[in-house]
């Protein structure tokens, strides 16, 4: 994927040309040159490449259109389009259009052999680790919601959040099956006893005590049926993805110590398989929530939510400086800004502008959905303080994320309703699981912590 430029060996040249500047530079080349550019139609878009002979008509280098912008899409095409080999970039180009050539070199791997390799980049020593860092975060989340629920339960998460935690020395705490009752942790408990895998509260900690902290949570439901409001076939194909947002979380936390984020950091994946048996939980049911709120049980298919609140309720007695939770929690969300934008809702003005400009410059998008206060009259309960599905239609990212705002006080909190999932491939993107929002947050919080080095 990567390689240091300063390890010297040879390497196949590729040559970014600007469409605006392919006539004048395509006059500086010899006649053979010039001649298979014509042959091969090389206009200069953004992602076309073509070979280039040298003086005996041999392939000597690669020429490859661009557009002057810092994109995923300049070089995040070419890993498994250009044969095996190493290459090197001239002129140099921007960090994202580096971190889009290992996010196209990435194959889910995992079952079967890989047919290739992928080219290799050489890419200057200053910059190699923050844009292998920023990839290994990616990839991470990519396997994790990739991989087939039966090798991704909570005691699966759990085990690899413990695996990031210890390689960066964090400490990881898990309290699992009866023991969140003890803590009161109900709600997650309740989700996740039908499962003969035990739910579990995944708790990561890092970083200086004293700085500002940043407690992110992560929905990990790693399958979801549905319970006993069973989902039908087509809708349960695609839940080994339930758990993106805790993929997501935990490739944040991953680059977040990688790159020593001046922050008291804290993870919380409330880890469930939110299954069916005799012990379900029903609708109707009443739950006493961490937090201290009943909730009725309207669809057990909204479980998110649940996992969440417990999860959100607790990570609030500390009080963070910025409360963050990732979930792929609504086809609402999906239905209002479709698959490949995270719909994104927040309670403070600046920092969702803060967070909209870094996925713009991430090219990695977000679009703020509005906390409509009046919908909150959906979620009212004739039997309890608040119901977890809402009597309308309409609306129903709009009314999860105000279930959610009930257990996060008035503190700095964004909630992410994401599909984590790119449903085709596109460079730097190949269909499969995604780490929606990850790179826009990064970027958010180097410019909140001003300490920090992108």
């Amino acid at each position: 994927m990567y390689a240091p430029l300063s390890s010297g060996d040879s390497a196949t040249t590729l040559h970014l040309v600007d469409a605006q500047a392919l006539a004048g530079w395509r006059q500086t080349l010899p006649p053979n040159a010039q001649a298979w550019l014509q042959r091969s139609a090389f206009t200069g878009r953004a992602g076309q490449f073509t070979w280039l002979p040298d003086a005996q008509g041999s392939p000597a280098r690669v020429v490859v259109g661009y557009d002057s912008l810092d994109s995923l899409t300049t070089l995040g095409d070419l890993p498994f389009r250009l044969p095996a080999g190493r290459y090197r970039l001239e002129p140099d180009v921007g960090l994202l259009a580096l971190i889009g050539w290992g996010l196209g070199a990435y194959r889910f791997n995992r079952y079967r052999k890989p047919e290739r390799d992928a080219a290799t980049l050489l890419v200057d020593d200053a910059t190699l680790d923050i844009v292998r860092q920023v990839v290994d975060a990616c990839r991470l989340a990519r396997d994790l919601i990739n991989t087939g629920a039966d090798d991704m339960l909570p005691r699966h998460l759990a085990a690899m959040t413990q695996a990031v935690g210890a390689s960066r020395g964090a400490t990881v705490t898990v309290t699992t099956g009866e023991a969140l009752l003890e803590r009161g942790l109900r709600t997650i408990h309740a989700v996740g006893r039908a499962a003969a895998d035990a739910p579990r509260l995944i708790d990561l900690r890092w970083g200086n005590p004293s700085a500002p902290r940043l407690t992110l949570v992560g929905k990990g439901v790693c399958f979801d049926s549905g319970g006993l409001d069973l989902k039908p076939a087509s809708g349960m194909r695609l839940m080994k993805k339930d758990m993106g947002g805790a993929a997501i979380a935990l490739g944040l936390a991953q680059l977040i110590m990688d790159r020593q984020l001046p922050v008291c950091l804290r993870l919380l994946i409330p880890a469930v398989e939110n299954a069916v048996s005799g012990n379900a939980y029903r609708p109707g049911d009443v739950l006493r929530t961490y937090g201290g709120l009943s909730v009725e049980i309207d669809n057990t298919d909204a479980e998110g939510r649940l996992v969440l609140c417990d999860a959100l309720s607790l990570a609030m007695e500390e009080k963070p400086d910025l409360l963050i939770d990732f979930a792929t929690l609504t086809g609402a969300a999906r239905s209002a800004v479709g698959a490949e934008i995270s719909a994104m809702f927040a309670v403070r003005d600046s920092t969702a502008q803060g967070l909209h400009d870094a996925g713009v410059r991430q090219d990695d998008a977000l679009w703020r959905l509005p906390l409509h206060l009046p919908y909150a009259d959906m979620l009212r309960s004739k039997v309890a303080d608040v119901v977890n599905s809402a009597s309308s239609p309409y609306g129903g990212a709009i009314t999860a994320a105000l279930f959610l705002r009930k257990f996060v006080g008035d503190t700095d909190w964004v909630h992410f309703d994401t599909m984590a999932y790119n449903t085709r491939s596109r460079p730097a993107r190949p269909e499969g699981g995604e780490a929606m929002g990850l790179r826009a947050v990064y970027d958010y919080l180097c410019a909140r912590y001003a300490n920090a080095v992108p």
